[in-house]
């Protein structure tokens, strides 16, 4: 260990305690300061990737450390003056919510303490936080407390978790064992709305079954499934000898916020035998309100539900969240024991480890963060942000149908879809479309550099839309007046550099 050896080991990472509480001091209250003034700066620089790189820079790695004020202050600025605020108030583009401060300071808490949550015994107190964190937010949403569940990084992650569940449950074969392609013939199938999330995609081609094994249901003019087509399809698929064995159900699709018809759904899916599936990344939070909608709440039927708490729940990234009604179907579909895990060997009763409910074995204590959102907001604040998210969105709906060069297109949770037309175009004509899908194309692009605002796009019914999405605690009715002037300012501009 050199000459410090009888003085003890000096490692570069370790910091004294009271360097460590005056650069902690220092940047909270710099965090302090920008969240105060948030509203005041752009929504984002609107850089290019080679603007951005520039400023970082294409320097090798330091051959010797710096000091830790040094690079705090830099990674300060760089982040600062050159990031997209996803909690700006005129934020409202993809469903990435503002973060609750309070997860800001959880964040710091949990790495500080560093936990392993995958096994309890590297991690007690956390495993017990996040089973309680996980069974807040079945609770929440009305789904029964007694399910199974973990927290994982995100959407695709949650939806996976589910899809394996299902396919380990409803597979007539050993499928862990012999694999996706053993099943004498019969190809596993799953069934969704054309309006479900490319995660769909991603699980059929990464887990062994292929993306022809996905049976897409047209969706109606409200951007719902069809449940009398995916009935036939289930029925055409077993009489040729097919293996269907799910059922993906939407509440809340990410184009416009469409809950499909879930309880219907459910029904479908027992009288067949088939596993149903709820992808409430987005919108299940919604159905803890007490005017949900009966489709909404029917998410309670469903065997698994995802949901992401850093999109409704208000949780900094990244956090995703699976729920599934029998805990068992988690560890016939992920528990793998060996010798070299002998976590609970002496428990007097059988801990929790969540490397057998899920892909991961080492986990982060994301779960403080949600936990500490829930404890600080409550059912009825959470209630609240989220009602008063979905009156946001209707209103600037309304604000849209008062002006002449906008187009309300669709709106549902917190979601609205609308475009810019021109005053002297007739949006009805047939031969305006393509240039009105273009205008808009161009002009959601020039939204977003332009720091303003920030919307994100769909299409609906043919037609390329602006998206707002609100799932965001500092946006304020003078946020929603301003975007339509915005819009339409930005979008006479563009209208007159195309034609």
């Amino acid at each position: 260990m050199g000459a410090n050896e009888a003085n003890g080991r000096i490692a570069p990472l370790e910091m004294a305690p009271e360097e460590f509480r005056s650069l902690g001091h220092r940047l909270v209250d710099q965090i302090a300061l920008f969240l105060a003034d948030l509203q005041k700066r752009p929504v984002t620089p609107g850089e290019t990737p080679a603007q951005v790189r520039a400023v970082l820079g294409n320097d090798p790695l330091p051959e010797r450390g710096t000091a830790p004020e040094t690079v705090l202050e830099e990674a300060w600025r760089l982040l600062v003056d050159h990031s997209l605020f996803n909690g700006h108030p005129r934020f409202a583009g993809y469903v990435t919510s503002s973060a609750a401060p309070s997860g800001a300071l959880a964040e710091l808490l949990a790495a500080a303490v560093n936990p392993n949550c995958g096994a309890w015994t590297l991690s007690p107190m956390a495993s017990e936080m996040e089973a309680q964190a996980v069974r807040w937010i079945a609770e929440f949403i009305g789904y029964p407390a007694r399910c199974g569940g973990l927290l994982v990084s995100g959407g695709n992650m949650a939806n996976f978790v589910g899809f394996l569940a299902a396919r380990r449950a409803k597979a007539p074969w050993d499928i862990r064992s012999e694999g996706a392609g053993a099943g004498s013939g019969k190809r596993l199938l799953a069934y969704a709305s054309k309006e479900t999330h490319t995660w769909i995609q991603k699980a059929a081609d990464l887990f062994g079954l292929g993306t022809n094994a996905i049976r897409w249901i047209s969706a109606g003019s409200d951007c719902r499934v069809d449940s009398s087509e995916l009935r036939a399809r289930i029925e055409a698929d077993q009489a040729d000898g097919g293996q269907p064995f799910l059922v993906v159900g939407s509440a809340g699709t990410v184009s416009t916020g469409a809950v499909d018809p879930l309880p219907e759904l459910a029904e479908l899916a027992r009288e067949y035998g088939l596993w149903f599936h709820v992808d409430g990344a987005y919108g299940a939070p919604a159905a803890a309100l007490p005017d949900a909608g009966d489709d909404l709440k029917g998410l309670v039927e469903a065997d698994s539900i995802a949901l992401d708490p850093h999109k409704w729940l208000y949780a900094p990234l990244e956090a995703g969240c699976t729920l599934v009604r029998d805990p068992q179907h988690l560890l016939d579909a992920f528990d793998y024991s060996p010798v070299y895990y002998r976590f609970d060997a002496d428990a007097e009763e059988r801990p929790i480890n969540f490397y057998e409910y899920g892909p991961q074995n080492s986990r982060g204590f994301r779960a403080l963060k949600v936990w500490a959102g829930l404890r600080v907001a409550g059912r009825e604040g959470l209630c609240r942000m989220i009602a008063d998210d979905i009156y946001l969105a209707k209103s600037l709906y309304q604000e849209v149908q008062a002006h002449a060069e906008l187009e309300a297109l669709s709106q549902g949770l917190s979601i609205t879809t609308f475009r810019y037309v021109p005053a002297d175009l007739d949006r009805h004509d047939p031969a305006a479309a393509a240039y009105l899908n273009q205008l808009n194309e161009e002009l959601v692009h020039r939204i977003q550099k332009s720091g303003e605002a920030f919307l994100s796009n769909a299409v609906v019914q043919g037609k390329f839309a602006l998206r707002l999405c609100i799932v965001n605690f500092r946006t304020t009715q003078s946020d929603i007046r301003a975007l339509p002037e915005i819009v339409i300012r930005l979008g006479r501009e563009t209208d007159a550099e195309l034609r």
